[in-house]
């Protein structure tokens, strides 16, 4: 039950966050290509603006996106707990814009069979090599940055943080998220 209450809050604060952001949204710039089977997969996060529905976490934080036979992607949200807890939360994305794929929604709350609430999801920033990736909302109170690996270099976070900066962010918002203690060989956990 308090899953649940804890998905509505995000769910609500997400919907909340996105009134009177049309002409912000206006100047936010996505990624001009997406290719979805690239994108999907594991990522880490490295930083976030921190979020209510993240309250919990500690670190370990994971996205794991997985392409569905429909074109929809399942998303599984992973992230510890100060007491070693783990939680999961699986919601649906769609793409918004196929222009691009870099502008999609997600939905953490089914009811049967249909996916309410959905937010924003953009992706603002991608890797040349699908190495990174840098998700946002166009209220700029969302983002994540995020990697195919628990760290990413100093170089390669300035040259992020400089792009955030330039599209509006407050950079920073943006909290280090903390993998160190949260590896497969730490959790006990096998692939």
């Amino acid at each position: 039950m308090m899953k649940r209450k804890a998905l509505v809050a995000l769910v609500g604060g997400v919907a909340l966050g996105t009134i009177g952001t049309a002409a912000a949204a206006a100047d936010l710039r996505v990624v001009s290509h997406v290719d979805l089977g690239r994108y999907v997969g594991t990522w880490y996060e490295i930083a976030s603006i921190p979020a209510s529905f993240q309250s919990l976490c500690t670190g370990g934080t994971t996205a794991t996106y997985t392409l569905l036979p429909d074109g929809k992607i399942e998303v599984t949200n992973q992230c510890y707990t100060a007491s070693g807890e783990q939680k999961k939360a699986i919601g649906r994305a769609w793409v918004a814009d196929p222009a691009t794929n870099a502008k999609l929604k997600v939905s953490f709350v089914s009811f049967l069979g249909f996916w309410l609430f959905s937010a924003d999801y953009w992706i603002l920033d991608l890797g040349p090599n699908y190495e990174y990736a840098v998700v946002g909302h166009p209220s700029r109170n969302y983002g994540w940055i995020l990697s195919r690996t628990p760290t990413l270099s100093e170089d390669v976070l300035a040259g992020i943080r400089s792009r955030l900066a330039a599209q509006g962010y407050d950079v920073s918002r943006f909290r280090m998220t903390d993998q160190s203690r949260f590896t497969p060989e730490a959790t006990g956990e096998t692939s």
